[in-house]
């Protein structure tokens, strides 16, 4: 029997129904990892369970019910398809198996499935293009807690960024140049999901210093902030963006502590307050459509940018199911 390639595609996570006692139970698992709340356990479990998870869920199971579709949650579904057009690029000598890091499918049945294959080796591609230890970190830190489980351990190859990645760029930049063709936008801006201050200082001392970020290099690889700005860069050089037609900020903080600057709610109140009209807007640290995407950016702040003033706030899609897309991913595939 030829031994095969296994392939782990892991994303974030979704609850399995809009339902609030699926939502609770989503908002549990996800909140109570180490790497997400980074404080005290004790600490961690009495914030999630006695006040995050009763008094948050109901107000996310709405949000929930707005982003629902027929086919369910677009996180999961453009997953799933995702997957299966990757398992037909690569071949029968790929095995594809795709996996959330809360909920399901879970990392247990997704690596089950590998298992159960002959397979001499695993790569762990988690689904986020820049490294945090929220995200890629804690998949990786699972799937090396799971696999230590094994009799038999595969080689094992752990994807951890790929902010620059030339194919992503262009997918991104092409999905954008079809509005930047019909419409004149009077800036861009790049959102990307918010840190808490204190996890990118964790990681490196040197990062949120006075020019950390201003090139790219081996010495600040795995910074978050970095990451993201190199992302943003290359997608203003490839839709020929100056400096001053773009702006990077953060979403989704949640809490009092300082997350990573500029919020995107704040750039968006100073942009209308300059006079600007009409906004595109790309969310290059999410490849799937989402809470974060449609909910958040595309009407959250669309309401917001037009109760400042503004009269054209236009939001990019995510990269789901592009073929462009598809490739991206059998090409880091088969590199590694």
């Amino acid at each position: 029997m030829k031994l095969k390639t296994g392939v782990l595609l892991v994303n974030l996570g979704t609850p399995d129904s809009p339902s609030i006692p699926d939502v609770r139970k989503y908002l549990r698992e996800f909140l109570m990892d180490g790497r997400v709340i980074d404080i005290n356990p004790i600490l961690r479990f009495l914030l999630v369970n006695l006040i995050i998870a009763p008094f948050r869920s109901p107000k996310s199971a709405k949000i929930y019910k707005k982003l629902w579709t027929e086919k369910g949650s677009p996180l999961l579904f453009y997953g799933v398809e995702l997957a299966d057009l990757l398992q037909d690029a690569l071949g029968d000598d790929y095995v594809v198996s795709l996996a959330m890091r809360y909920q399901s499918p879970s990392m247990e049945s997704a690596l089950a499935k590998l298992k159960s294959q002959a397979i001499k080796k695993i790569i762990v591609l988690p689904l986020f293009p820049q490294y945090a230890s929220a995200t890629t970190g804690s998949v990786h830190e699972k799937v090396m807690r799971l696999l230590s489980q094994w009799q038999l351990m595969p080689q094992v190859v752990l994807i951890d960024s790929y902010p620059n990645n030339a194919e992503m760029i262009e997918t991104f930049a092409a999905l954008g140049k079809k509005y930047l063709a019909s419409h004149q936008f009077d800036h861009v801006i790049f959102t990307f999901h918010g840190l808490p201050q204190r996890q990118l200082r964790n990681a490196d001392s040197r990062c949120l210093t006075s020019g950390c970020c201003d090139e790219f290099s081996e010495k600040n690889r795995l910074c978050y902030r970095a990451q993201c700005v190199e992302t943003a860069r290359q997608l203003a050089q490839t839709l020929a963006l100056t400096s001053q037609d773009y702006t990077i900020s953060f979403q989704s903080r949640l809490g009092s502590d300082p997350w990573i600057q500029p919020y995107t709610d704040a750039t968006i109140e100073k942009l209308a307050k300059e006079g600007k009209k009409k906004i595109l807007v790309f969310t290059p640290s999410f490849v799937a459509d989402c809470l974060e995407t449609t909910i958040e950016v595309g009407e959250e702040y669309k309401e917001l940018f037009e109760e400042k003033g503004g009269e054209h706030w236009q939001m990019v899609e995510s990269l789901n199911t592009d073929p462009r897309w598809v490739n991206a991913l059998k090409n880091m595939v088969l590199a590694n």
